[in-house]
């Protein structure tokens, strides 16, 4: 009999832990083999709802980062038509005549004082 009460005592010790876990299985509901499954599927789900999210904000920044390169070609673009556009305006021999005149002074010599050098 020793033998029976002893073994309903260590059943009785060991049935706290027991009911414990049977708790927690029973409040998640997964003791059968088909709740593990949909509690997997539901985590892979989770997972890649995840991995859209993160793709989608990579994809908005890399676009993000996209227009600025755009506007900033337009704006290169833009200053490089400017600055072909001075280059141009100052090239004009009329311009640099022009402007010898009235800020240097200078002016145009006679035919008659041009000298004419060979280098022979």
């Amino acid at each position: 009999m020793k033998t029976t009460e002893q073994q309903q005592t260590a059943e009785q010790h060991n049935a706290p832990a027991t009911a414990e876990r049977m708790t927690v299985l029973v409040w998640l509901n997964l003791r059968s083999s088909q709740n593990l499954l949909v509690m997997g599927l539901l985590l892979a789900v989770l997972i890649s709802a995840l991995a859209v999210i993160d793709t989608s904000y990579q994809h908005r920044m890399t676009f993000h980062e996209l227009q600025q390169s755009r506007v900033q070609t337009n704006d290169l673009d833009v200053q490089w038509g400017q600055l072909l556009i001075e280059q141009s305006t100052f090239g004009l021999e009329g311009r640099i005549e022009r402007r010898a005149t009235e800020e240097l002074g200078m002016k145009v010599p006679d035919w008659s004082k041009i000298v004419m050098v060979r280098n022979d």
